[in-house]
């Protein structure tokens, strides 16, 4: 390994407009503040984090590279060029850790490829603070991201997520656009049996934050209104 080369920090961000020093490691912010160069998912909000934390570096004189569903494989494969020269380069998430339900890890494998040092930094992850907070396995657990949209095919994957906690003694973790919380909830509560286990994590680190595990049979009674809010879904048993 080329000792000259530089690194490839992976960066969390905070998961909402919480306090960044209730979860963010001022280490973190020392190593952010020497870096120029950033792979990111929108250069505003990545603008808005660094602002935050005190970053003083001119906007000007930084080095923005955009990684998103939109970007072309081919212009991904030059965006770690500058680390041979001896610069750092952060991977930075739009909110939470990076890789996890997010782009970054196409970077990392390259990073990998290329014998490039990659430094994972600790930040708030939803997935794992959700898990924690739940009362549900932490040893053997499957992290499914999105749902189908479609009902049919989303009941369908439901039934299968629950079949699987049943079988395998495994926790299911899902997410979905806050803005479709309300009908993947629903769905939920139409589609499991009544004495599994659902684990609502809601707006985690942040003011509002809401964490409750009923059965689907108590939830129905009463279900929360989690629209717009960003949301950590859980089934056991």
């Amino acid at each position: 390994m080329n000792l000259n080369k530089g690194k490839l920090y992976l960066i969390p961000t905070t998961l909402g407009e919480g306090d960044f020093k209730k979860v963010i490691p001022s280490y973190n912010i020392e190593i952010i503040k020497t870096i120029d160069e950033f792979i990111v998912e929108e250069i505003k909000t990545a603008r808005r984090f660094l602002k935050k934390i005190g970053f003083y570096l001119n906007f000007n004189d930084i080095t923005f590279h955009i990684l998103n569903e939109h970007t072309d494989k081919i212009d991904i494969s030059s965006y770690l060029d500058s680390i041979s020269l001896g610069k750092d380069i952060g991977l930075m998430s739009e909110a939470g850790t990076p890789c996890v339900a997010d782009p970054g890890a196409e970077i990392v494998k390259i990073a990998h490829k290329k014998n490039i040092k990659i430094v994972p930094l600790i930040g708030p992850s939803s997935i794992l603070l959700s898990i924690m907070a739940s009362g549900f396995n932490g040893q053997n657990f499957a992290f499914v991201g999105y749902l189908p949209i479609k009902i049919l095919e989303r009941k369908r994957k439901i039934r299968e997520l629950e079949k699987l906690v049943y079988q395998k003694n495994q926790t299911q973790i899902f997410i979905e656009a806050p803005y479709r919380n309300n009908q993947l909830l629903e769905t939920i509560l139409k589609t499991c049996y009544d004495e599994t286990l659902l684990c609502i994590a809601c707006n985690l680190t942040l003011a509002d934050e809401f964490i409750s595990t009923k059965t689907i049979k108590q939830w129905r009674k009463q279900s929360p209104d989690i629209h717009k809010k960003t949301t950590i879904f859980l089934l056991y048993k």
